[in-house]
C-alpha cells in the first residue's frame, strides 16, 4: 500500500513536470513527416505524407490553431524549406518528383515544379536565392531559381543523396550521399561540383558548424561522425560516437555538437573546437531527431522508442526533463518569436507544442583543462552597430540566424535590423576571431 502511495506520488509529480512543457498537441494531416518555420510570418508548416494525406498544415505560432491546410504533391517526403527572401515555402514531393512552391503569406500554391526522381531534401542559398532539391532515386541535385521558381540546372551526384545543408561562410553546399559513402561538395554560385569526400558507412545526416566553419557527417553504419573542413573540404578527423548514429545539432552557445544515436539510446556531445568527445548521454529509447534552442541553450531529442522527448541543458549537458509527446515523434521546429519547439508526431497525426517552461539555465563552471563559454548575448532593438572608424575592416561581416544562414550583410556603425524577426543571432564580423551573439527583441 504505502509502495503504491509512492508510485502515485511520483506520477503526480510527473505529470505536473510535463504539464509545465507541453503546450498543446494539434492534430493535423495522414502520418506527418516534417516541419520548417516561417519567420516572416509566424507559421509553422507540417507535410503530411499519407494516403490520405499529401498535403501541408499551416499553424499559427502565434495561437497554435491551424490556418489552413495546403494541398500538394504525391508522398510529400517531409522536406520542407522557408524562403526569407521571397517568403516562400518549399515542399519536396518523393512519388510526382517535384516541388510544391507555396506563398509564406498567403498559403496558396504559388506553381509545381518538376524536378528528379525522388526528392527529398531540400536546402536555400541566401546568398545566391537558390533552392536545392536532392532527389534520391535519379541520384542528382535540381537547382530552383528562388525568385522565378524555375529550374537553373541539375547537378549529378552521388549514389542515393537524402540531406543537404549550406555553408554560408564560403556559399557551398553539401549533400550526403548515402549509398556511395560520400558528401558531395557543390559551389553555391556557379552550381558545379567542387569536390567529393569520403566519409563513413551509409552517412544519415549533416550539420554545419558556424563558429569554426566545419561540416559534420553522422555515419550510421561505421558508428561515428566525419568532420569536414568548410574551406578546404578535408577531412579533419574522425569521431567514434554510438551506435546508429542518425542526427545532428550544433549547439552555437558552447559550440558543441550533439549526435543522437538511435540503436545505442544515447546522445555524443562533441566540442565542436577540439573535435573530441566532452561526454555521452543515455536516453530512455531509441532516438531519432534533434534541434537546438539558442534563447535557453537547450537541446531536443525525440525518442520515437517510447513518445516522448528528451530536454538536454545546453551548458551542464545534463537531461532536465523527459516530455511525453505523440506516437513516433520524428522532426522538429523552433519557433524563436514566442520560444516554442514543435515535433511531428508520425504515428498519432500530430504535432506536439512544447514550450520552454524554465528559463534558467544551469550554471556552468569552468575547469582546469575545459574551454571558457562563449559570452552572453547582447541585447539588440532596432539597430546593431559594429565597429567602425579607421580601424574598421573593409571585408563583408554577417549577420548568421540560428541555423548558420547568412540573414543580412553588416556594414560598419549602425545598421537597422527592425525588419528581422526577434530571436537569436550571431555576428560574424570580418576583423573578428570569435561569432558574437545577439539576440533581437522588438
Amino acid at each position: 500500500m504505502k509502495l503504491a502511495c509512492v508510485l502515485s506520488a511520483v506520477g503526480c509529480v510527473l505529470s505536473a513536470v510535463s504539464a509545465q512543457w507541453l503546450e498543446t498537441t494539434i492534430p493535423v494531416g495522414h502520418e506527418p513527416l516534417g516541419l520548417t518555420y516561417n519567420p516572416t510570418n509566424n507559421k509553422v508548416y507540417c507535410a503530411n505524407s499519407g494516403s490520405s494525406g499529401n498535403s501541408v498544415t499551416v499553424i499559427d505560432g502565434a495561437s497554435n490553431t491551424v490556418i489552413t491546410t495546403v494541398p500538394v504533391g504525391d508522398y510529400p517526403s517531409g522536406a520542407l524549406v522557408h524562403n526569407p527572401t521571397n517568403n516562400k515555402v518549399y515542399c519536396a514531393n518523393e512519388h510526382s518528383d517535384n516541388v510544391t512552391v507555396i506563398d509564406g503569406a498567403a498559403d496558396t500554391v504559388i506553381t509545381t515544379i518538376a524536378v528528379g526522381d525522388g526528392p527529398v531534401a531540400l536546402a536555400h542559398n541566401p546568398t545566391n536565392n537558390k533552392v536545392y532539391c536532392a532527389n534520391w532515386l535519379s541520384d542528382d541535385v535540381t537547382v530552383i531559381d528562388g525568385a522565378s521558381n524555375s529550374v537553373i540546372t541539375t547537378i549529378t551526384v552521388g549514389d542515393g543523396p537524402r540531406t543537404l545543408t549550406y555553408n554560408p561562410t564560403n556559399n557551398k553546399v553539401y549533400c550526403r550521399n548515402g549509398g556511395s559513402d560520400n558528401v558531395t561538395v557543390i559551389d553555391g554560385a556557379a552550381d558545379t561540383v567542387i569536390t567529393t569526400i569520403t566519409v563513413g558507412d551509409w552517412p544519415t545526416s549533416l550539420a554545419y558548424n558556424a563558429i569554426d566553419n566545419k561540416v559534420y557527417c553522422a555515419n550510421g553504419n561505421s558508428a561515428n561522425v566525419t568532420v569536414i573542413d568548410g574551406a578546404a573540404d578535408t577531412v579533419i578527423t574522425t569521431i567514434t560516437v554510438g551506435d546508429w548514429p542518425i542526427s545532428l545539432a550544433c549547439n552555437a552557445t558552447n559550440n558543441k555538437v550533439y549526435c543522437a544515436n538511435r540503436l545505442s539510446c544515447s546522445v555524443t556531445v562533441i566540442d565542436g573546437a577540439a573535435d573530441t568527445i566532452i561526454t555521452s548521454i543515455a536516453v530512455e529509447s531509441y532516438t531519432f531527431g534533434l534541434i537546438y534552442n539558442p534563447t535557453n541553450n537547450k537541446v531536443y531529442c525525440s525518442i520515437s522508442g517510447n513518445n516522448t522527448v528528451t530536454v538536454i541543458d545546453g551548458a551542464s549537458d545534463t537531461v532536465i526533463t523527459t516530455i511525453p509527446v505523440g506516437v513516433q515523434c520524428y522532426g522538429f521546429a523552433w519557433n524563436p518569436v514566442q520560444n516554442r519547439t514543435y515535433v511531428v508526431n508520425y504515428g498519432s497525426n500530430s504535432v506536439s507544442v512544447i514550450r520552454d517552461s524554465i528559463t534558467t539555465g544551469i550554471e556552468e563552471r569552468p575547469t582546469s583543462g575545459t574551454r571558457r563559454p562563449t559570452p552572453s548575448a547582447t541585447i539588440v532593438r532596432g539597430s546593431l552597430r559594429l565597429a567602425d572608424g579607421p580601424s574598421a575592416s573593409s571585408s563583408p561581416s554577417w549577420l548568421l540566424d540560428a541555423a548558420g544562414r547568412r540573414v543580412m550583410e553588416l556594414a560598419p556603425g549602425p545598421n537597422d535590423v527592425r525588419g528581422l524577426a526577434p530571436g537569436v543571432y550571431f555576428v560574424r564580423e570580418a576583423q573578428a576571431q570569435a561569432v558574437r551573439k545577439v539576440v533581437l527583441t522588438e
